[in-house]
């Protein structure tokens, strides 16, 4: 029985270029799982191992690794930093029990260092922050220090600082024990000093030493009142305090260096075991009601001797077939045990379980709660299903994915292209749930709709390259959608007759507007059974089933509220079939009347230019329809914050490069449906009316 005590479940997350891959080939270095280091610049890391990452210099899907150190097991996820596959960090911290925050010492924190921080906050998990990079130009810890404050609202805990400052920074001083770490010129991890506190920096030391202690003892009563009357905390109660503190997220433990240089990784290590949470001391999982999605109050407490509960976080095809990344949160397992998949019902056998190393991997016999690891040939699991014991089904809570924003249009090039793309396709969206494939039925082609132009360009090249499959591919649509602006009160009657018994159905109804973001409503007021109650799902079912398709320009249609208020019915021609034909031809009369409205989506844009090029930006934002909502200076340029509609913003990269000398970055998430212009609309909806001309012909 392995002692969960010694696991530590953690991620590196942070915004692109922050460091995150290097930060983790270093610590598999340091942990001796490699020998010979591999550069992210070179394309040739162990974690980046798909051919599109080692080629953008970009981690795209999370790899998981385990490695030891201390006599503790680690359980590592590299997570994506770029923003059109946050869905992959997303799902990595719901599985994790801690993470490092990695951010640039000269970028600071970038915007995706934001979303990714505030997913961790959603998901609770206590971090250890690391200020990577300060060998760069420009770097300032003290900066980003502050940034973390303000830009984060977070408390860091300042655990070391830096000696020295970009070219000449040579290591670190641990403030808890007052001692310098400095590192030679090889770069080799494993030289370097442990000496006194350089002269120049020991009152700053000494101050940031007197805020750890005070910060510290905040955390036990007792000893912060024997510090108020002078006595000193010793190490082992300040580092309970400093644990406790981090766990219950009271603040972050902030550290500094440079993962390229090999300077500060060890202190960041040893904080993980000292300070970063093992599975059983994560608030457990809630279980939730499969049927409501509602928390049924009870909770999957991580115990080897509980029932057994995983959740399945990713799923990665490979040339060994399928593989399923599995959190056991409880219970243990062994090859050739059944499963029940919670989701579907159905029951599984499991043949092969793996540890996985990047894209290597070892056979293991057993798995048991704590463990990250991945099974082979599973069928039917989706991201997000619950395994458990089938004498004890439960369902852990889901995750929550977001809805893409953009879509294009494909076609193979030749037919056998297109048997390929099926089972590509198919691999394809189960490994990524925010990758969706439709089929246009008007036009046959196959529509592919993502979160962002990189996000769908990676598809798109996997197709190619990894499956063989040549594309031609259409230009990005945007995905509009549809409401109504104006209440109205109508009736309508479907009535049939043709030879035995005939169709009959009434409604009365009110349609009007809901709130942004309430979806669909249905309600009924019908008193003295004029509508007899059994009819109501129908009716019901039958708006609902029109929602997809609006009558402006055929886009889903949100925030609608529809009221039943009376209405008549036929003893025996009444029946539920033909109350929901009512509906459906009662949505197509009355929408037209109540003001419908195209809606597009608008995307948070941050943009990072050189101070010189500001003005071309923000001119080019308005141009594009963009409100410009805030900019602020930061060491090496200035970030300009706006709100953009989707349909401008195609081909901007390239665009900014020329504005900015190719010095410019920008990314970009979905934010919020704001009404569209009317030439704007009119464009759209005169093209979609083509659309449905050519397909008809």
């Amino acid at each position: 029985m392995a002692d969960l005590s010694l696991y530590r479940n953690i991620g590196i997350f942070a915004h692109v270029d922050a460091g995150k891959t290097t930060t983790t080939e270093r610590i598999l270095k340091l942990t001796g799982k490699i020998h010979k280091l591999g550069e992210t610049h070179e394309g040739e890391s162990t974690m980046d191992f798909m051919d599109q990452e080692a080629e953008r210099g970009i981690t795209i899907q999370s790899a998981a690794t385990t490695c030891f150190w201390k006599g503790h097991r680690f359980n590592v996820i590299d997570t994506p930093g770029h923003v059109d596959f946050t869905v992959e960090v997303y799902r990595s911290l719901k599985v994790l029990d801690g993470g490092i925050g990695v951010f640039c010492g000269s970028g600071g924190v970038e915007p995706q260092s934001e979303t990714n921080w505030r997913y961790a906050n959603d998901s609770e998990v206590a971090r250890l922050i690391f200020v990577n990079k300060l060998d760069r130009m420009g770097a300032d810890f003290f900066r980003v220090v502050e940034q973390i404050k303000n830009v984060l609202g977070a408390k860091p805990l300042v655990m070391t600082l830096p000696i020295g400052r970009e070219d000449d920074f040579v290591g670190v001083v641990d403030v808890l024990t007052k001692q310098a770490y400095v590192w030679d010129s090889t770069g080799n991890p494993d030289n370097f000093t442990v000496s006194e506190v350089p002269a120049d920096m020991v009152d700053q030391v000494n101050k940031y030493h007197d805020e750890l202690v005070e910060t510290a003892v905040e955390q036990d009563d007792d000893l912060m009142m024997a510090y108020m009357d002078g006595e000193t905390p010793s190490m082992e109660d300040l580092k309970r305090c400093i644990r406790k503190g981090t766990i219950n997220l009271s603040f972050f433990p902030t550290f500094c260096g440079s993962a390229f240089k090999n300077k500060g990784m060890q202190l960041v290590l040893d904080a993980v075991v000292d300070y970063l949470p093992n599975p059983t001391e994560v608030q457990p999982q809630d279980m939730t009601d499969p049927e409501t999605g509602e928390p049924t109050g009870e909770t999957a407490t991580v115990a080897v001797e509980e029932p057994f509960r995983a959740l399945a976080f990713k799923i990665m095809d490979d040339r060994f077939g399928a593989l399923t990344f599995i959190r056991v949160y409880s219970g243990k397992l062994n090859k050739g045990d059944t499963i029940l998949n919670s989701a579907t019902g159905k029951t599984e056998r499991i043949g092969r379980m793996v540890e996985m190393h990047a894209n290597d991997r070892n056979e293991l016999a057993g798995c048991q709660a704590g463990d990250i690891l991945a099974f082979v040939g599973m069928k039917n699991v989706k991201t997000g299903h619950t395994l458990c014991d089938p004498n004890h089904p439960c369902t852990l809570e889901p995750m929550i994915f977001p809805e893409p924003v953009i879509s294009i249009a494909v076609a193979p090039k030749d037919k056998g292209a297109s048997e390929k793309l099926g089972n590509a396709l198919s691999k394809m969206i189960a490994e990524d749930p925010t990758f969706i494939v439709e089929t246009d039925e008007d036009s046959g082609e196959t529509i592919l709709k993502g979160m962002g132009e990189l996000h769908l360009d990676i598809k798109v090249d996997i197709l190619k390259r990894t499956f063989g499959v040549e594309l031609v591919v259409g230009k990005p649509q945007v995905a509009y959608r549809e409401t109504i602006t104006k209440a109205v009160e109508d009736s309508y009657t479907h009535k049939k007759q043709s030879g035995g018994s005939g169709q009959f159905g009434k409604i009365d109804y009110r349609i009007r507007p809901g709130e942004p973001g309430s979806g669909y409503k249905f309600s009924s007021t019908v008193v003295g059974g004029n509508v007899p109650k059994e009819f109501w799902p129908a009716i019901d079912k039958g708006f609902k089933s029109m929602l997809d398709e609006g009558t402006l320009a055929g886009y889903p249609v949100l925030d609608v509220e529809v009221e039943l208020y009376d209405g008549s019915f036929h003893a025996v021609d009444s029946s539920a079939i033909a109350f929901e034909i009512a509906a459906k031809g009662a949505f197509r009369q009355s929408i037209p009347k109540a003001a419908p409205q195209l809606l597009e989506p608008i995307m948070k844009v941050d943009v990072f230019t050189p101070e010189d090029n500001v003005g071309d930006v923000i001119g080019d934002l308005n141009r594009r329809r963009g409100m410009i909502k805030d900019q602020e200076a930061g060491a090496t340029g200035v970030r300009v914050k706006a709100d953009v509609p989707l349909s401008e913003m195609f081909g901007y990269i390239g665009s900014l490069r020329t504005m900015t000398s190719g010095r410019g970055q920008f990314s970009m998430e979905f934010s919020h449906y704001m009404p569209c212009p009317a030439n704007v609309s009119e464009k759209v909806i005169e093209e979609a009316k083509a659309r449905k001309a050519a397909a008809k012909k």
